[in-house]
């Protein structure tokens, strides 16, 4: 799998961007997503999706210490929901392995969450894709083998396109062609 950024789709109303990257552990898993944390300055929605044991957690850890938040970051499998108002934004992390209807976050009043100031980070968002709005950046992960992970970052919207390209700075991707 080659590593860059490539632009598949724009258009004047609507950007998608896709950046692919294979982490070789979860400390360097960790580091993306501290690295993407350290770009988040409130209202982003990102999405996780991938199989048990893929990295979301560790990601997710890694966004929390690249937003200055120091409490342990651990998967909200059981509350659906943890939060971290320890950073400047605040870290909004859900969990939606136990959700049997989409519908069910919107019962629970979370929609709130999705479009307020925080960052909102989403553990098996697949299970709510109709509630998803145009605009988010979602990450598909995918065991390789023991140790390496695929990270497949899809950034829909020009803002979520601007963070994507800004990301692949910071972690020094090289471009594909």
């Amino acid at each position: 799998m080659s590593e860059g950024i490539t632009v598949t789709r724009y258009t004047q109303d609507e950007a998608t961007c896709t950046l692919d990257i294979i982490s070789h552990g979860p400390a360097q898993t960790q580091r993306l997503g501290m690295r993407l944390g350290e770009l988040l300055r409130g209202g982003e929605l990102i999405l996780l999706d991938g199989q048990l044991g893929t990295g979301k957690t560790t990601f997710t850890q890694g966004l929390a210490k690249g937003m200055h938040i120091n409490e342990v970051v651990s998967s909200p499998t059981f509350t659906l929901l943890k939060e971290y108002p320890g950073g400047q934004p605040p870290l909004y992390h859900f969990d939606l392995y136990r959700l049997d209807e989409p519908e069910e976050i919107l019962d629970l009043g979370f929609e709130d969450y999705f479009y307020g100031d925080g960052v909102c980070i989403v553990e098996w968002a697949g299970k709510a894709d109709a509630v998803w709005g145009p605009e988010l950046l979602r990450i598909r992960m995918r065991v390789i083998n023991e140790t390496k992970r695929s990270l497949l970052f899809i950034a829909t919207g020009a803002p979520y396109c601007e963070l994507l390209r800004h990301f692949q700075k910071n972690t020094y991707a090289t471009v594909s062609s």
